[in-house]
């Protein structure tokens, strides 16, 4: 298949170090390149593929002086509109700007929600537009959307075998990994961490709209001697990182769509504690891969008991359902499908397909 990739912008394809939509986007790519697919990416200029790049912005915005990312974005998808009867099936990786220009094309479009859902304000946007055909990234995602919503597939998302190396451990401290915001609650991991009298590490990255948050909440605690925050980690170093925990903390306090740091804590063999929100019970099998809770007194006791779990399930667990071949090959199905799927399906040809996605999943 012509197959085109449509990434955001905001980061390279793969980031350099945060950046979880970008960091899957690459993994897909490259996969599908290694099924024979011809590949075309749509991204940052100082992206790295083995398919053929396009670039929309000489390098990710982030790294730019650009503010607002949404006019670069629409600049970009009048190129990728211009190309687009070069492709198969045009691929997205962003919400919502992309409905409008390419609407007539959803016999060979397809959009992966890679964000939460849970924002009534986006919701009239996917009714006015039904026969967009949408992938999910889980079943809990879905929750608050539209009943029109056309959905395509539910597919997981997947990372190579051998981007994180397995660990025997267990090591000797808990990890928190991902963003100091206040719905990833690193307060409440380090609050566990203390509790359990367990060292704790936080390789987190600061965004300018959580500073303030970081300032008056975050900088405090990390005085405590078991707190050592070591800020953000590149793709080299998680490895190490997450093979020389005891286990991962995610202890989230909002709807995570999925939770990319929990497969990748899995492909090292660390165990999870995790809280009972978002994805959280359709990712982590529950004394398998780690151990879900609902309170501070419930997850000290959890990594207490964590080291009873096998590493070796752990990392299995892993390689049964998260690796990029399995995601690709989904992914393979869902394009089969819409290209077989007129351009405006009926009403009952739109319908949520919760049977048919459930079976695309991994």
């Amino acid at each position: 298949m012509r197959i085109a990739q449509v990434a955001p912008l905001a980061e390279a394809v793969p980031p350099k170090l945060y950046g979880g939509t970008e960091r899957v986007v690459s993994w897909l790519t490259e996969e599908l390149v290694r099924r024979g697919h011809d590949v075309t990416l749509f991204a940052s200029g100082d992206s790295q593929t083995s398919a053929k790049l396009l670039p929309l912005c000489p390098q990710a915005l982030r790294l730019s002086n650009i503010n607002d990312h949404i006019p670069m974005h629409l600049v970009a998808l009048k190129h990728v509109r211009r190309l687009a009867h070069q492709f198969d099936v045009i691929h997205f990786h962003l919400d919502l700007l992309q409905y409008p220009l390419f609407e007539e094309m959803g016999n060979k479009t397809v959009t992966t929600l890679h964000g939460r859902l849970d924002i009534s304000d986006y919701h009239p946007v996917y009714s006015a537009f039904p026969n967009m055909p949408l992938v999910s990234i889980s079943l809990q995602q879905r929750g608050p959307m539209p009943e029109t919503v056309n959905w395509l597939a539910n597919i997981p998302h997947g990372m190579p075998m051998h981007n994180i190396t397995f660990s025997k451990g267990p090591g000797e401290y808990l990890a928190f990994v991902g963003r100091i915001s206040p719905e990833k609650r690193p307060d409440r991991a380090i609050q566990i961490a203390t509790q359990a009298g367990v060292p704790i590490k936080l390789a987190a990255k600061i965004d300018h709209v959580d500073r303030a948050y970081y300032e008056s909440c975050i900088a405090p605690l990390l005085e405590h001697p078991l707190v050592d925050f070591v800020g953000e980690i590149s793709e080299a170093q998680k490895s190490a990182f997450y093979g020389g925990a005891r286990a991962l903390l995610f202890p989230i306090d909002w709807p995570e769509p999925f939770g990319l740091v929990m497969i990748e804590a899995m492909a090292a063999g660390t165990p999870i504690v995790a809280w009972n929100n978002g994805s959280v019970p359709e990712v982590i099998r529950h004394g398998r891969s780690g151990l879900i809770v609902d309170n501070i007194d419930d997850a000290v006791a959890a990594v207490n008991a964590i080291d009873k779990l096998d590493r070796k399930i752990v990392r299995a667990e892993f390689e049964r359902r998260y690796t990029v071949s399995s995601m690709a090959q989904c992914y393979e199905r869902a394009y089969e499908k819409l290209l077989g799927r007129p351009a405006y399906p009926s009403n009952a040809e739109g319908r949520r397909e919760d049977g048919a996605a459930a079976a695309l999943a991994v």
